[in-house]
């Protein structure tokens, strides 16, 4: 499968729609979609072409009616509900020197992108779509549905989440506990930078016997490589510390520290039966996308 849009790419577009139709349909394309067949699919709406839209949906006796295009779109019966949740403290905010250099995205941006697609692919399918995103500063929650025109308010929604604090405490979250534990599919991005580490404990929380939860954990060349060079003053995103080193003296001990973070992490995760992927921003999406795909079709 070839390579999507880099991520420096896609941050030149900023129509959100149009960057999750191109990773999709391109992701689809790539896998050699199948169709779907069998009980289950029924009509539900329609609604005014769009450019890309295949021909073979357009109603052409409504169009000798109206003379406008129309496609229809049908839904299929489905008993799962795919719920996305985005971590919103202020630490997505992170963007590494290569993309910064280049106008690309940070890590918030990318996961938009990431669930807007995974949105796409899952209601394409007939699933129904949630989102919960959280910060100490605004809790955003749209309830799970299906169809194209609630992808579109899930967009409205994502486009509309902005970063600032920290993830909120459990309690503030918990009127939602019970739908996202709901029979499905909960995929949770975040790049797991807490000093409460409310967000592992949150998710832990909502894996049971009928929900399966997928992390992914946002990461970017920065952090895995530590290329820097000579004095540098870093800055903790969501407490404003600041701290001045030489970066030579500092690199040992910040990988090793790293190493460890990720270890504990992920152990932490599987205890809990979560499946933990890790998704670079500076790399093409599709191998995510590919990742998340996999990790999937193993829950089933």
């Amino acid at each position: 499968m070839q390579s999507l849009l880099d991520p420096i790419t896609l941050s030149r577009i900023k129509d959100l729609p149009l960057v999750a139709k191109t990773l999709a349909h391109g992701f689809l394309h790539g896998l050699h979609a199948s169709q779907q067949r069998g009980t289950g699919v029924e009509f539900n709406q329609y609604r005014s072409y769009e450019p890309g839209d295949p021909l073979a949906q357009i109603d052409w006796k409504l169009f000798a009616r109206s003379d406008k295009y129309f496609v229809s779109e049908a839904q299929r019966e489905s008993d799962i509900r795919v719920w996305l949740i985005l971590d919103a403290s202020a630490s997505m905010l992170q963007i590494s020197q290569k993309t910064k250099q280049q106008g690309g995205w940070n890590k918030l941006q990318y996961a938009k992108s990431l669930l807007a697609t995974i949105a796409y692919l899952a209601q394409h399918q007939g699933d129904a779509v949630g989102l919960l995103s959280a910060s100490s500063q605004a809790v955003s929650y749209l309830p799970a549905n299906t169809g194209q025109r609630h992808w579109r308010r899930l967009l409205v929604n994502l486009h509309n989440i902005s970063s600032g604090g920290q993830f909120p405490d459990i309690e503030s979250l918990r009127a939602h506990i019970a739908s996202v534990r709901s029979q499905g599919l909960v995929i949770v991005a975040s790049d797991f930078y807490q000093h409460n580490q409310e967000l592992v404990s949150f998710i832990s929380g909502l894996s049971n016997r009928k929900t399966d939860v997928i992390a992914v954990q946002l990461e970017c060349d920065d952090e895995i490589d530590f290329p820097y060079k000579g004095q540098i003053r870093f800055e903790d995103l969501e407490s404003q510390k600041q701290t001045l080193l030489w970066a030579q003296h500092a690199k040992k001990d910040y990988l090793s520290a790293r190493d460890s973070f990720n270890l504990e992490l992920e152990n932490t995760l599987t205890a809990s039966h979560i499946q933990l992927l890790r998704a670079n921003i500076d790399r093409p999406m599709d191998s995510t996308l590919l990742d998340f795909l996999r990790a999937r079709q193993k829950l089933a």
